[in-house]
């Protein structure tokens, strides 16, 4: 099915400034559009759901609860990570399990893929912070992970030497820049911001903690298997570790006492050495989901709105920034992730 409504040389508009929109904007920017990307924040973002992001690049872990969908965008956006910021670090992620939990880790053996499972010995010459913690773990080798308050500005630049401009402290709605320029594309990308024209969105709370130690040294993020969801470490720069995955439905702020505890505890549960740990962040972002928790780009009259990233921001941002310009620029309709009317 073909369809489009715009010339493909039109001027692009963008609103927001966080991974969905700044993709956007870099790859639109990329292919000779005339791009201006908004933002209401300024250029800290920390008022963005990204600011408070994992980052992990990991298709083949989410499959063991996403939809396929979800794979086969983080997929494609691997390649395209790739492509772009080469530098990106793709060592790969480790799942590991305490004996209690053994059942739900061969269960997440048997629902994902693209991994090989590791003995003490192999796991300890990956992670030598990890030897004699667990008597084997899976390997991912083909996943990464970026620690978003280092990329999006890095993506921030690259938009710029595209070509692009970014405006902050802008806050636009879709009406406004179509009655600016009716014949320019409107490419809307404000998450929960968005719901009062997508009122089906809902927000779900992710808290994190930021951790400081120089005992523990990782290479990729670490995830451990929970009762109640999986748990990672994921190794950022400066000796700071993120702990995070807790996925609650509630649109308040701020970290409760019982996920502290369990992600201190999940801490703790890898490497002992977390326990003398400086905490030095709390905090927790709401991510846009729709009610199947999966991605949707929205084609109405001169917008088109992307949203519903849901826990998947990072992992499949590029991918769909490059559906919407495959829209714009052939006209092509992916008809799993896009609604047209």
């Amino acid at each position: 099915m073909l369809h489009t409504t715009k010339r493909p040389d039109s001027p692009v508009s963008i609103i927001g400034a966080g991974i969905a929109g700044a993709w956007q904007a870099l790859l639109f920017a990329q292919a000779g559009h005339t791009v201006t990307l908004h933002e209401r924040g300024d250029a800290a973002m920390t008022d963005s759901t990204s600011h408070w992001a994992g980052g992990m690049l990991a298709p083949y872990c989410e499959a063991e609860v996403a939809e396929p969908i979800i794979s086969r965008l983080g997929l494609r956006s691997l390649d395209i990570w790739r492509r772009e910021l080469p530098d990106t670090p793709f060592n790969g992620s480790l799942v590991v399990a305490h004996p209690r939990e053994r059942n739900d880790f061969e269960r997440f053996s048997r629902m994902t893929e693209g991994h090989r499972r590791l003995d003490a010995a192999a796991l300890a010459e990956l992670e030598p912070s990890l030897e004699g913690r667990f008597r084997d773990a899976l390997f991912f080798p083909t996943e990464g992970h970026v620690e978003p308050r280092r990329v999006l500005p890095k993506l921030h630049e690259r938009i710029k030497a595209a070509g692009g401009t970014i405006k902050f402290d802008s806050d636009v709605t879709a009406k406004d820049l179509a009655n600016l320029d009716p014949k320019g594309i409107v490419i809307d990308c404000r998450g929960l911001s968005a719901r009062e024209e997508q009122p089906d969105l809902r927000g779900v709370k992710g808290e994190m903690i930021l951790i400081e130690t120089n005992e523990v040294q990782l290479s990729r993020p670490v995830r451990l298997i929970h009762p109640r969801w999986p748990l990672y470490v994921i190794p950022r720069e400066d000796n700071l570790f993120m702990l995070g995955a807790t996925s609650i439905e509630a649109e308040d702020t701020g970290v409760s006492v019982r996920s502290a505890l369990e992600l201190l505890g999940a801490a703790y549960a890898v490497h002992p050495a977390f326990g003398e740990a400086r905490i030095v962040e709390f905090g927790s972002g709401l991510r846009p989901a729709f009610p199947d928790n999966l991605p949707r780009i929205g084609i109405r009259g001169e917008t088109i709105a992307v949203n519903g990233l849901y826990r998947h921001g990072f992992l499949i941002a590029p991918a769909l920034a490059e559906l919407t310009l495959n829209y714009v620029e052939r006209g092509q309709i992916d008809n799993e992730v896009m609604q047209c009317g």
